[in-house]
């Protein structure tokens, strides 16, 4: 049984982490209580993937934050990343799970009921659920799906679901109240003046969710 825990999941994008970096982002954002890490940047290549991969997997080390790669499952093996996490359009999770054998932890975003209900937790361990509103840190986004979308995909996804899009410190009680196991957040940490800080609000607010 794999063992994760989705309640604070902070997405890096390298734009908005451009002032401090994406290393130091996420080293003070775990510090604050941020329980995931994904390192997403689309326009960076494998091999500048796994370089700033392994500086990650170093920051994280014996915090008990897990390490997720988005998209690129060459560097998410040759990182020793905790997970991958990949969107509809990337590869096929049957794909991705032979790639990556058994241990490893496989996100898949979903953006309706139907693609969520297709979900099979024989080879996907969590779904990525959204956007609940609409977001700029991703280009061509679906379209927003709510609360009320965001508790129907829930319902139909086999797996924990972690909610995103456009969430900050005041969407909590409605992202765990529509059944998610946590919230993936860009903008509400990355760029901040005091990511540390940041992401103890979002993490104070989960505390409360969950009691």
């Amino acid at each position: 049984m794999k063992h994760f825990d989705l309640s604070l999941y902070l997405v890096l994008d390298p734009e908005l982490c451009a002032g401090i970096g994406m290393v130091e982002t996420a080293r003070l954002a775990v510090a604050g209580g941020a329980t995931m890490v994904q390192l997403r940047d689309k326009r960076a290549g494998t091999t500048a993937m796994v370089e700033t991969g392994r500086a990650l997997k170093q920051a994280l080390d014996g915090t008990g934050a897990l390490l997720i790669v988005n998209d690129d499952v060459e560097a998410a093996i040759a990182i020793g990343a905790d997970g991958l996490h990949i969107g509809q359009e990337d590869m096929n999770a049957l794909t991705a799970r032979g790639m990556i054998g058994p241990e490893m932890i496989l996100g898949l975003s979903v953006e309706t009921e139907a693609l969520a209900a297709a979900v099979d937790p024989s080879l996907v361990d969590y779904t990525g659920v959204g956007p609940v509103f609409a977001t700029p840190t991703k280009a061509n986004h679906k379209q927003p799906i709510g609360f009320d979308g965001l508790a129907r995909l829930v319902i139909a996804s086999p797996v924990p679901s972690v909610a995103i899009g456009g969430l900050k410190a005041e969407h909590v009680a409605e992202v765990f109240a529509a059944g998610a196991k946590g919230l993936a957040v860009v903008s509400a940490i990355c760029g901040t003046p005091d990511p540390e800080a940041a992401t103890r609000r979002i993490a104070a607010e989960v505390r409360k969710a969950r009691a």
